[in-house]
């Protein structure tokens, strides 16, 4: 059973990146296709059944492979949360590459809370998750992997917080910082609507894609594409309680909940950066 799961992961993997996965980006390159390894790793029972649950909707192997992610890689993993994409980079890069967590800075109850519960998942679990380097970002913690180390930097759905907290300038100084030249900084980000100006803020916990990829540009990256993997049209952006109406959060509790069940996760942009050589 678990090689039919395996080779139904590689195929669907196979016919993402020939579709959705396809980059819109200022070079032409034609998509690598998906490492077996990585798709195993995605496929591992050891996985929170919940997390594999969300698979459907965030992509992991296609949105790894768009960022190049290679299991001989330095790579670096800004605010993890609760480990989901954790689960499937440390095994990853557990016998031929090197690992960083950069966990938020202390301070918040709920942060900590939540990277505690991770912290003992990892020291648990350290024969399938490998050595995992922890360090910190936050306002005044910036030195999340020494610098010219990394090979990929990757953030999952936290710029907003930054630019709510006051310093997502500082957070991609400081990838563009650990990043070899010509090493990747990978932002996946809740798509914000085009035709309001952007809440510097971002207190509904929207981003506008542009807006990002000019906070990248002005700390020195190249922007090389984008995916549409985790695009969803039916996000109007308009909601009470901002991307925390939908799910995974559902913040309205039973109200309307079968309605936002219905329209899913939030529609996010994938974007991919380089450092210049």
């Amino acid at each position: 059973m678990q090689s039919l799961r395996i080779s139904g992961l590689l195929a669907a993997a196979l016919l993402a990146c020939a579709g959705p996965i396809a980059a819109t980006s200022a070079e032409a390159a034609p998509a690598a296709g998906p490492d077996p390894a990585l798709v195993g790793a995605v496929a591992s029972p050891a996985r929170n059944p919940k997390a594999v649950a969300r698979d459907a909707v965030r992509h992991p192997v296609e949105e790894l492979t768009f960022f190049g992610l290679a299991p001989t890689m330095t790579v670096v993993e800004l605010w993890p949360g609760g480990g989901y994409w954790t689960d499937i980079l440390g095994p990853y890069l557990a016998k031929s590459g090197h690992y960083y967590v950069a966990f938020p800075a202390p301070g918040d109850p709920e942060e900590d809370a939540e990277a505690n519960r991770l912290r003992a998942r990892i020291d648990a679990q350290k024969g399938r998750l490998g050595t995992v380097n922890e360090t910190t970002l936050g306002a005044r913690h910036f030195d999340i992997a020494p610098p010219g180390t990394a090979d990929l930097v990757l953030t999952f759905r936290n710029l907003h917080n930054w630019m709510d907290g006051g310093f997502a300038v500082e957070a991609l100084a400081a990838s563009f910082q650990a990043l070899k030249p010509g090493g990747i900084l990978g932002i996946e980000e809740h798509r914000g609507r085009n035709d309001q100006p952007q809440d510097p803020k971002a207190k509904n916990g929207y981003v506008r894609q542009d807006y990002t990829i000019d906070l990248a540009k002005k700390a020195g990256f190249e922007f090389v594409g984008s995916s549409e993997v985790n695009a969803n049209p039916r996000d109007t952006k308009d909601w009470v309680d901002g991307v925390w109406t939908l799910p995974p959060t559902l913040s309205q509790g039973q109200k309307d909940r079968a309605r936002y069940v219905a329209i899913g996760e939030a529609d996010n942009y994938v974007l991919k950066f380089r450092k210049p050589l």
